[in-house]
This record gives C-alpha cells, structure tokens and sequence, in this order.
C-alpha cells in the first residue's frame, strides 16, 4: 500500500513558490540543454542522459517553454508517491487535488516512463493514472473529463521507478522539438532539437557565414536562421499544455511571448546558404523556411554539394549526409563521404567544417577529425566531425 505521498499545493496557496522542473531531451542532448538552461540566467541542480532538473515559478516553466531550442518536454512537479504497484499507485493518485489543475469538462493524455517489476505494459500504468484523475474530479465536481492519447491538451506525466512514483504537469504538451515549421519533412529528416544542438556545438550564432550543403528538408539552416535571428523557437506554435490547465495564467503568458518576441539579434545575420542536389528537396526546405518565417535569411542553391556556392568570408560549412542504416547503399556512400572530404581539403580552407555522420562512416572521410562529438539519432550511434581546415599547403588529409 502507499507509504509516502507528497502534494504540492495549488498555485492559489502558493503562488510564488518555486517548484521542481524537469526539461526533458533526446537522449545524450544534456550537455546543450544545461548550456541553455544556464544562459537564460538558471541553476542546474542535478541531470542525466536525459533531463536537466532545476526550480522555478511558472513564469519560468512558461518562459522555458518558450525559448529552450534543445529541449522535449517542459515537467512540473505535482506529486511524488510510494507505490509498490498499480492499485497503490492509484489510491496515492487519487488523493491529489485534480480539481485544482484539469477541469471537469477538459480532456486529458496521460503518457509514462515506467520501471517497476508489477507493471508489463506501461498503457496499463497509464489507465490507472488516468482512472485516478477522472475519479477525483468525478467526486468534486460530479461529471469527469474526456480522456485520450492526443496530446494535445493537458498532458499529465508519469515517472515510475521501483516503488516511487513522481507525477508531472507538461507545460509543453507535445514536443518542443514539434516547432510547426517542417510541413514537408521528407525522408528521414533530421529533429530541430539535433540540428539545434550541432549548431551550439559548431559555436554558430550568425556572426559568420553559414553553408549547409545536403540540406535537405531544410531543418539545419532554419535552426540556425532562428539563432541568427535570436528568435524563439515556441513562437512559432500557438499550443502548449500549459494552456489547458485551470492555473494557467493568461496575462504573464501574453507578457512572455511579447519578452520573446522582443529579443533581437546582437547584429545583422551572415550568409546563411542551403544546398541540395534534389530540386524537390530544396522546394521543401523553401517552404519550411517561409513557414517559419524565416526564408529571407536563407539562400537556396540547387546544386551538387561540392558545387555550393562559398561567400568569400570564410565561416562555418556543416554537412549532413545519409547515414547507410536507413538512407543509400554503403558502399555508394563510402565514395560519397571521400569526395565530401576532398571538397572540404581543397575547397573550404580556412573555414570550420563540419560533418554529421553515423559512427560506421565516419572514418571514410579521408581527414583527421580534431574532434568527434558523440550524439544519438535515434538507433543510430553518430558522430559530429570537426575539421580544421587550414588555407594554404598545411597537410589536412591523415587517415581518420
């Protein structure tokens, strides 16, 4: 039965105490989360391969929400419990103020990470959570709430670990990694959130030109041109969880994303080009561009990536080819991967160059890497490839 359990009161007892956040993030993007998190003036208390935790107000979950370029999820702590399994689970869950937080006519989604022996399908774990909720409201308010797995209203978050149980609010609903702008993905694009991260690691912040040959769908030079422009990236969609609770404060919303909407760049951007072979994939990536606003920072080339047009003040060129386990035949892309190092050798001298790969490819460059960032796209183990590249005679080409 349930040992522990810890309520965190409603915002009206409480309003300006702070409380537990959690911002969540694709597995092993941390290390960029933890440099936002701190760039917009937080404390990190704690973090692993997924997460950052720290405290704050709902202003500040709001403002997060808004302006983080890394992160999935915004979590507001509500209640932690000990519950050995499902049914304890539920009567802990239920003897938190719901009421409070979901209306009886609202709709609610409950998602979950769940580690514990009793549970052998975390939907099940989900279904209890949820009884629990529209059972509590049912008894205030004599009528219970809609239940799905949209997402697209309030999301409540479930994280169980052995015998505790912590219970999250998501601010963010869906993903923050959902920006709105990637209407025409084509295949295998590449998440905001990466392509937000290898920008950060690259150092880029628009000062200096930008190449991105084999663009794509477009998302790399976008997210770029949203830091060059300083823009916050949750301006570009109109609905977040937080939006759907009872607590939800419209006024300090509306200040938030006027502050972000006021951010301006430090100086006007550099170059930023995006090229593509494929015709159809640079129609997508001018499309997405202009979706979020942002076209008139990019210019478009429809060429071969060793044929990329170069500003004549060297910048940053970053190079996103297909991976093998899912794009092209290997041995094809191995002869790929060779010209991409022959063109960085004798065409970008004095630029930072960049290459974005699988693990298994990365060696058939022809360059010595000065350094080899790991990151997970989703199964596949990559690396992010940084290259000095030197002009004049300086030998570049050592075996990776």
């Amino acid at each position: 039965m349930l040992s522990h359990i810890e309520r965190e009161s409603s915002s009206s007892e409480r309003p300006e105490t702070p409380r537990l956040l959690r911002l969540t993030c694709a597995p092993g993007l941390t290390p960029w989360l933890e440099q936002e998190v701190r760039d917009l003036g937080y404390d990190v208390e704690g973090s692993d391969h997924t997460g950052v935790e720290l405290r704050g107000r709902m202003v500040d979950a709001m403002r997060l929400t808004l302006r983080l370029r890394t992160a999935y999820h915004v979590l507001q702590r509500f209640g932690d419990l000990r519950a050995r399994d499902a049914e304890a689970m539920y009567q802990g869950a239920i003897r938190l103020p719901w009421e409070r937080v979901i209306s009886p006519d609202g709709h609610v989604t409950v998602t979950s990470t769940v580690r514990n022996d009793s549970i052998r399908n975390s939907m099940f774990a989900n279904m209890r959570l949820k009884d629990a909720i529209v059972d509590r409201i049912s008894q205030v308010h004599g009528r219970r709430p809609d239940a799905g797995s949209d997402g697209d209203r309030t999301v409540v978050h479930l994280y169980w670990q052995d015998d505790f149980c912590r219970i999250t609010l998501d601010i963010s609903g869906r993903k923050l990694s959902d920006r709105g702008y990637r209407r025409i993905p084509r295949r295998a694009p590449m998440r905001e959130t990466i392509a937000a991260a290898i920008l950060m690691q690259a150092d880029y912040d628009g000062s200096r030109p930008l190449v991105i040959p084999m663009c794509g769908s477009g998302t790399i030079a976008i997210e770029a041109a949203l830091i060059a422009a300083n823009r916050a990236p949750g301006l570009l969609r109109s609905n977040f969880g937080v939006k759907h609770l009872l607590t939800f404060d419209e006024g300090t919303w509306t200040e938030e994303r006027v502050s972000a909407r006021k951010l301006k760049a430090k100086q006007s951007p550099a170059p930023i080009i995006a090229s593509d072979i494929d015709p159809d994939a640079v129609d997508a990536a001018r499309k997405n561009a202009s979706t979020a606003g942002v076209d008139h920072l990019i210019e478009f080339q429809v060429c071969d990536f060793a044929e990329t047009p170069l500003p004549e003040e060297a910048g940053t060129i970053i190079l996103h080819g297909e991976y093998g386990q899912r794009l092209g035949d290997p041995v094809e892309l191995q002869s790929t991967y060779k010209r991409i190092g022959d063109f960085l050798k004798q065409s970008c001298g004095g630029w930072d160059g960049y290459v974005f790969t699988s693990k298994e490819l990365a060696g058939t460059i022809g360059l010595k890497a000065a350094r080899r960032t790991p990151f997970e796209n989703g199964s596949i183990d990559c690396r992010l490839l940084q290259f000095e590249l030197y002009s004049g005679t300086r030998r570049t080409s050592d075996a990776s």
